[in-house]
């Protein structure tokens, strides 16, 4: 969905798509500016056949995504919207199981055994004259 403006209204996690994803097509997220360190955004990312509710993230001045899905078991992290940051800004945090992962790999580092170890799913970013665009993954989930 390409789009960079900022969305008030809550996004739906996911939605059935009647066409696939093309591949190698880049989806405009956001301008570098409009995301400060500490702060997220949700987007939408057509993946397969379906839309899927991502995470945009600045952390530490650095830009990441994920797909907004905890690896313990496969729901939306932010149970506040749009908040992902545990409270000292170091780690994001599954909201319902208090999974805790590193912003800047995705991998589960706390919280339910079936999580730790696992990484959320990257989404591919581009920033090209301050605009972060992402991209497909190029892996299917396990989940």
């Amino acid at each position: 969905m390409p789009s960079g403006t900022r969305r008030s209204f809550s996004l739906t996690r996911s939605r059935t798509r009647t066409r696939h994803a093309k591949p190698n097509l880049r989806y405009r997220i956001a301008r570098v500016r409009e995301l400060a360190p500490g702060e997220s955004l949700k987007f939408m990312l057509p993946i397969g056949n379906v839309d899927e509710e991502c995470l945009l993230i600045n952390f530490r001045g650095q830009f990441h995504a994920y797909v907004n899905r905890c690896r313990h078991v496969p729901m939306a992290m932010d149970w506040i919207d749009n908040q992902f940051f545990t409270e000292g800004g170091r780690y994001l945090m599954c909201q319902t199981h208090n999974a805790c992962y590193e912003p800047d790999t995705g991998e589960c580092i706390a919280g339910p055994l079936p999580a730790c170890g696992k990484f959320l799913y990257r989404v591919p970013l581009e920033i090209e004259e301050g605009v972060i665009y992402g991209r497909t993954p190029p892996q299917p989930f396990e989940d």
